[in-house]
């Protein structure tokens, strides 16, 4: 007799985890926004300096990195949660505030995890439409907050379309919202950004009670390996009620003690998004050259559509392209599994890997 699961089971979508973790060194790795930077070695220095404590748990309640995120944010450390990666802040929230009969409203083609907070929880889902230029349509978001809607996710920048709202934008939408609605603003890219200064959104918590910041080490930092990540909320009641429907020791001691030391080097992390931004101009420039263009970018990927042969299903297309650059070992994401058949989204890599990318794509298409 088989196993009997739970509904939720059933509801909650596989995440399209991507492939390649067990091939070759020589493979390009496009596929997940990771950096292709290693950690600082200060950084690296840091996590090898707790190792010999390992048989003890890390500090359950992350205080030494809160002061330190209070120290760079100006937020005080009781209204920061931190996170096995800002995907557990996230999943956590949809635990503490949502149940069946209640709804989350948050663009699509968006994160994918987003979905799994309703299925998880019995909540409705609403899914609303990116704009024609594959941005969050803000204003029909707004509209579709109801007596019912308890949170709202605006991925900015967007994750997978790339593209990203400035600060006044998401400050009107804010005024448009309940108090009482709880809007996660998922920033895991906000340091690539070039419409606003990163740390801008840091002054819509002192005006909007309801509102979360949400953000990682994993991008710009480079440390996905170790899952860190954090909210910085408006309100201590939201860190409360997530730390509360969680495991203890959610981050781990070398995540904490790296982080920490992370926080250190602003200068680096402003010369890592330099680099970012020429990868990003290069590669659009190549993409150009193949009479491809790109959603305008501030992350650090890219977004596209694929031009589709007369005939030819764009979805099927896109997948074929994508298994052609992996044999060829390119790595890089399907649209059709990021919500949107016929794109593709490609993480910026070293200048070898991006050119490599545009060599092979070109090749493919015949360009």
């Amino acid at each position: 007799m088989a196993l009997e699961f739970a509904e939720a089971v059933r509801r909650i979508p596989v995440y399209p985890a991507a492939s390649a973790y067990a091939l070759p060194e020589d493979v390009a790795l496009l596929a997940s926004n990771e950096s292709p930077e290693p950690p600082l070695p200060e950084v690296v220095e840091a996590i090898t300096s707790v190792l010999g404590g390992l048989n003890r748990y890390p500090d359950p309640t992350n205080a030494a990195l809160r002061r330190a995120l209070s120290d760079r944010t100006g937020v005080p450390a009781q209204r920061i949660a931190i996170g096995n990666g800002s995907c557990d802040v996230l999943l956590a929230a949809g635990d503490a505030l949502l149940e069946p009969g209640a709804e989350v409203v948050y663009a699509w083609p968006s994160f994918s995890v987003y979905p799994h907070l309703a299925a998880a929880t019995g909540a409705r889902a609403v899914a609303v439409p990116l704009n024609d230029r594959e941005e969050h349509d803000l204003d029909a978001m707004a509209r579709e907050v109801t007596a019912a809607t308890r949170l709202v996710l605006v991925c900015n920048p967007n994750n997978p379309t790339s593209t990203a709202l400035s600060t006044e934008q998401v400050a009107r939408f804010l005024e448009q919202v309940p108090s009482h609605v709880c809007v996660i603003l998922d920033e895991a890219y906000c340091e690539f950004s070039t419409l606003d200064d990163p740390d801008a959104s840091l002054d819509l918590l002192g005006q909007f009670g309801n509102l979360v910041l949400l953000r990682t080490f994993s991008k710009v930092y480079g440390l996905c390996g170790l899952r860190v990540g954090y909210g910085l909320a408006a309100d201590e009641a939201f860190v409360t009620a997530v730390n509360q429907v969680r495991q203890p020791f959610f981050c781990n001691a070398a995540a904490q003690a790296a982080a920490i030391e992370a926080l250190k080097h602003q200068d680096a992390v402003a010369a890592r998004v330099e680099r970012a931004v020429v990868a990003r101009v290069e590669l659009e420039d190549g993409l150009d050259d193949l009479g491809i263009t790109p959603a305008q970018s501030h992350a650090n990927f890219a977004w596209f559509d694929l031009p589709t042969p007369d005939g030819q299903d764009a979805g099927e297309h896109e997948q074929g392209i994508v298994r052609a650059l992996a044999e060829r070992g390119v790595l890089v994401r399907s649209g059709t599994a990021l919500g949107k058949p016929g794109a593709l989204r490609v993480t910026y890599g070293t200048p070898a890997q991006n050119a490599r990318f545009l060599r092979e794509l070109g090749d493919l298409l015949g360009r």
